[in-house]
């Protein structure tokens, strides 16, 4: 039992971090765009969009077991991402918070691995994952 409530408390702490996350770019959008153009990327109104959708996504995969192994790994490589490109070394001069919120991209990191190979746990999770699709597929080749 303690097993299957912490598995389902840490499923609802990631979907609940990426809906927190997404409902800040959908109230938001034009400054999510402008935090994404101050970093340099191009496009930052349909990065942004393409972001929001992402996390949407993530959260529902998280929220509803779905897919959640491969969830887990694209948050990952996301929030690595992330880390680089919004807190990384260039912004450590002069905001010595930026390097805090850097390494916590890492503590994130790591649960997410975590979670990426014990999967959603037993209860209320939807088992689908893509070895389900791509397997049958193999096959009819």
């Amino acid at each position: 039992m303690a097993r299957t409530t912490a598995i389902l408390i840490a499923r609802l702490i990631f979907g609940g971090l990426f809906v927190m996350a997404t409902t800040f770019k959908f109230a938001d959008m034009p400054m999510t765009a402008g935090y994404i153009a101050g970093a340099g990327f191009p496009f930052p109104l349909f990065l942004a969009w393409c972001a929001a959708i992402f996390e949407v996504g993530l959260a529902l995969a998280f929220l509803t077991g779905a897919f959640f192994s491969e969830a887990a790994l694209l948050a990952g490589v996301y929030v690595i991402f992330l880390a680089f490109a919004f807190h990384g070394p260039s912004h450590w001069e002069g905001n010595q918070s930026e390097f805090g919120f850097f390494i916590d991209h890492f503590t994130f990191l790591a649960g997410l691995l975590f979670a990426a190979v014990h999967g959603p746990g037993e209860k209320l999770a939807l088992k689908i994952s893509l070895r389900q699709i791509v397997g049958p597929v193999r096959q009819l080749a």
